[in-house]
């Protein structure tokens, strides 16, 4: 829709467990896994509240093994990767990720559209 379209840019970390089973089973965790996992809700959380986080989410697989994600807003592509390589699941080991640019074409809040499919 014309002059709904966000002017942000938008990024969607990926990130999937080193350990698929302790995805799905707390119980499995070490005390530094439930120190980082503590660390990674803090930030998404508060980045959330911030405006910053858009969407976060973790598959729901029963072996642990699909990913989560992360989209949100930055003013550069700098600050995208800043914010990526902070992720305390990534920096403290729980899991690896990648990086992607991301455009929302489609969203309940029309807010959040980037662009249009075209």
């Amino acid at each position: 829709m014309p002059g709904t379209e966000n002017t942000k840019a938008q990024y969607m970390y990926v990130m999937h467990p080193v350990d698929p089973s302790k995805a799905t089973n707390p119980e499995l965790w070490t005390a530094e896994d439930h120190e980082s996992f503590n660390l990674h809700w803090n930030r998404l959380e508060q980045a959330t509240k911030d405006g910053v986080v858009l969407v976060a989410g973790r598959a729901q697989d029963g072996d642990g093994k699909g990913p989560a994600i992360v989209i949100f807003e930055a003013g550069s592509e700098e600050d995208a990767q800043r914010f990526f390589e902070s992720e305390p699941f990534i920096t403290r080991g729980f899991a690896t990720g990648r990086l992607h640019p991301f455009a929302t074409v489609l969203a309940r809040d029309s807010s959040l559209v980037v662009r249009s499919p075209e």
